[in-house]
């Protein structure tokens, strides 16, 4: 009687082994039959653009300035080298935002731009110049919106923040809130 439950605990030692490899090899296969493996396709790319998109009063709303664009059709998303986004604000200094590299969504409504980004705005008759430092902004166009988790530092002449987290509404009334961690220096005039 010892022998057949040897053979039957070899039997599902061996049928547990063969379940685990056919495992194993489908987790290897490619997700699809005849996907490419290896870079992602680029179906077109364009180098020294600058696109400037209009407002309803026919003045410059929005401009995104690369010197490489490359796009994916398997998602349908844009990739940017060294993006220049700046956000006009008719009579008033624009925002002129900076990064590394970025990234488009299909639809559009996301951009994230990675690495570190620069954020400046020139003193106008209304607003004191502005020049914010920080890393991976998540900008959200369509409502002039940007945010951030990462360390923000702020300069607006001699005066300086520090913080963690930011998030910035860049259209009139423009504001910028900052979430953690708060520091300041301000210089009297």
């Amino acid at each position: 009687m010892r022998h057949p439950l040897v053979l039957w605990s070899l039997l599902l030692i061996a049928a547990a082994a063969s379940w685990w490899l056919s495992g194993r090899h489908a987790a290897q296969a490619p997700a699809g039959a005849g996907q490419a493996q290896g870079p992602r396709a680029v179906d077109y790319y364009l180098r020294r653009l600058s696109a400037t998109r209009m407002g309803p009063d026919g003045r410059p709303d929005r401009t995104l300035e690369t010197p490489e664009l490359k796009h994916f059709p398997d998602d349908d998303t844009t990739e940017l080298a060294q993006p220049l986004l700046t956000v006009h604000q008719g009579d008033d200094p624009p925002w002129r935002i900076r990064a590394e590299h970025g990234w488009i969504s299909a639809d559009a409504s996301l951009i994230l731009l990675g690495g570190a980004v620069h954020i400046n705005r020139e003193a106008g008759p209304h607003n004191r110049p502005l020049q914010l430092d920080t890393r991976d902004l998540r900008v959200q166009p369509g409502q002039d919106y940007a945010e951030t988790d990462e360390k923000v530092r702020v300069r607006s002449r001699r005066d300086r923040i520090e913080a963690t987290g930011m998030q910035a509404w860049l259209r009139a009334p423009a504001r910028i809130k900052l979430l953690a961690d708060v520091k300041g220096y301000y210089a009297p005039p």
